[in-house]
């Protein structure tokens, strides 16, 4: 029956129905006429909002709309531009380095190409970056953001599966910083061919670097008082969430004094939009993970996957694929939250590190998010620009390859995820 309900959901898809009730019409139909009450049903939805590690999203959401206009971004900018902006390709730097600075701060790939598209896109148009380029280098940057702690949906895998968030956390440091580098390498490469010019004429001098980051301190504090929280079991990762709710009003308000009350209301219903989605996602998606493993789909797919090899990296590689052609259909969260259920037995199975392997799988679903047909990120940034697709994807694909070929990487090399939270958690 989970097969017939699968199609239903890609028709409702199909037909544009909003992902959230194509998910919970397809669910209530196996509850009305599958083996189980319907009552069950409601009472798997109300399940789901009963999880203690689950108040992380909302306030984490919160806290990520409340950065961005307490003041935080501003000077962030100004500190990625000093510490970029020498370099071929300046305002692409300085835009990849935001996002790499935005991921300590925000959580949401999407909400950091929407803010970098407002603010560093029209700018990058009239610098002469073409508006391919520069929503391509915008979309696909953001990528950073979902591993660079706090993420969103590193916080979502962590509770759908089970996993530390912690490590999870101080594991998405390495690889977020890699894909800054190898994206960085990539822009160099193309203003060298297309003649972009740097944004400064010359490097910042260690005092200019130096008084722009004491100028982003509280930004940069951010993140490290998270992961040593988390820690030294100062706060749990739902009550990391309120602290960073409770810093962000106290840096914007206190601090900066740039926050003011109709700003923190304007966040506070941009959150709630964004919260509502996420959790009616995830109340439907809970009856779809009590049907599938009623039918006993994880088990079906561990025997079939494990069938076809037991090599780890080969089967990395496998789910790795069948991940990225998903997320170029369905946003991430939704990904997250259907099929962390179903994959986990499967790792566990074979032996993958489930820190690792969710890692690797956040970067290939946000990966999604910039790709056609269905890319958020991607049509996000494209309709603030006014970009046509056709010239998006033509200036994506060479970004795309790099952080396909580092994601490679990541699955050979498991020391390059694994290494940090080994090291301050000790061996998982």
């Amino acid at each position: 029956m989970s097969g017939i309900l699968t199609l239903l959901f890609l028709v409702l898809m199909f037909l544009g129905m909003p992902v959230a009730f194509a998910i919970g019409i397809s669910a209530v139909m196996f509850y009305i006429f599958g083996p189980v009450p319907p009552e069950i049903a409601v009472q798997k939805i109300a399940t789901a909002t009963q999880s203690f590690p689950l108040l992380a999203v909302p306030l984490f959401v919160f806290a990520g709309h409340l950065m961005n206009a307490s003041g935080i971004t501003s000077r962030l900018i100004s500190l990625s531009t000093v510490l970029t902006g020498w370099m071929r390709g300046g305002l692409a730097q300085v835009a990849i380095m935001l996002s790499a600075l935005m991921g300590g701060v925000s959580g949401s790939a999407v909400a950091d190409a929407a803010m970098e598209a407002r603010i560093l896109g029209p700018d990058m148009i009239k610098r002469g970056y073409t508006r391919g380029y520069t929503s391509a280098v915008i979309a696909v940057g953001s990528l950073i953001t979902a591993t660079i702690p706090p993420s969103i949906g590193l916080i979502l895998y962590g509770f759908m599966g089970n996993v530390s968030i912690g490590r999870l956390f101080v594991g998405g440091i390495v690889p977020g910083v890699l894909m800054t580098i190898v994206l960085m390498s990539v822009a160099y490469i193309v203003a060298r061919r297309r003649g972009y010019t740097a944004e400064l004429a010359k490097p910042p001098t260690f005092k200019e670097i130096a008084n722009r980051m004491w100028e982003c301190k509280w930004a940069l504090m951010f993140p490290i008082l998270l992961i040593v929280g988390i820690r030294y079991g100062i706060f749990t990762p739902s009550e990391a969430g309120a602290f960073a709710v409770a810093y962000a009003i106290f840096v914007g308000m206190v601090i900066y004094r740039e926050l003011s009350l109709d700003a923190l209301l304007n966040a506070l219903r941009h959150a709630v939009s964004d919260i509502g989605m996420i959790m009616l996602i995830i109340m439907f998606s809970s009856m779809i993970g009590y049907m599938i493993t009623l039918e006993g789909v994880p088990q079906d797919a561990a025997s079939f996957l494990v069938g076809i090899t037991e090599n780890r990296i080969a089967l990395m590689l496998l789910l790795i694929t069948f991940i990225i052609v998903l997320g170029m259909f369905l946003e991430a969260t939704v990904i997250v939250l259907l099929v962390t259920p179903i994959l986990m037995p499967i790792i566990m199975r074979v032996g993958i590190d489930p820190v690792h392997f969710g890692l690797v799988m956040m970067t290939c679903v946000t990966l999604g998010g910039m790709t056609p047909p269905v890319g958020v990120a991607m049509f996000t940034v494209c309709g603030i620009l006014k970009c046509p697709m056709d010239e998006y994807i033509k200036e994506a694909f060479p970004l795309l390859a790099a952080v396909i070929g580092l994601v490679i990487l990541m699955i050979v090399w498991p020391t390059s995820v694994l290494y940090l939270p080994n090291l301050v958690f000790g061996a998982g």
